[in-house]
């Protein structure tokens, strides 16, 4: 029997943080299988991100994910940590010469 996947109590204000600073977002948390949950398309880029609250740690099949992926996946636990990661994003892609 398929189990319900768990939404960390603070998914939805990370969500409307990224959206209002002009990102696109899909919510993946029911993928299961440690994918993380959300994927944000940043100034052309494409971010996984994993939402935790403060005090939140990783599954084991979360743990393996992040392991095996070939990219990063980042731990994001407030609306304040999206904005600064966008700005990081933002600020790398200038570097580079894209957007």
């Amino acid at each position: 029997m398929p189990r319900a996947h768990k939404v960390d109590a603070n998914q939805a204000e990370i969500i409307a943080a990224f959206r209002a600073l002009g990102c696109s977002v899909h919510d993946c948390s029911g993928v299961g299988g440690g994918f993380p949950d959300l994927v944000v398309g940043c100034a052309g880029v494409n971010l996984l991100v994993e939402c935790k609250t403060g005090e939140g740690t990783l599954t084991p099949d979360q743990v393996r994910f992040i392991g095996e992926w070939r990219g990063l996946v980042y731990i994001i636990r407030s609306a304040q940590e999206a904005q600064d990661l966008v700005i990081q994003t933002r600020q790398e892609i200038a570097k580079r010469g894209r957007r």
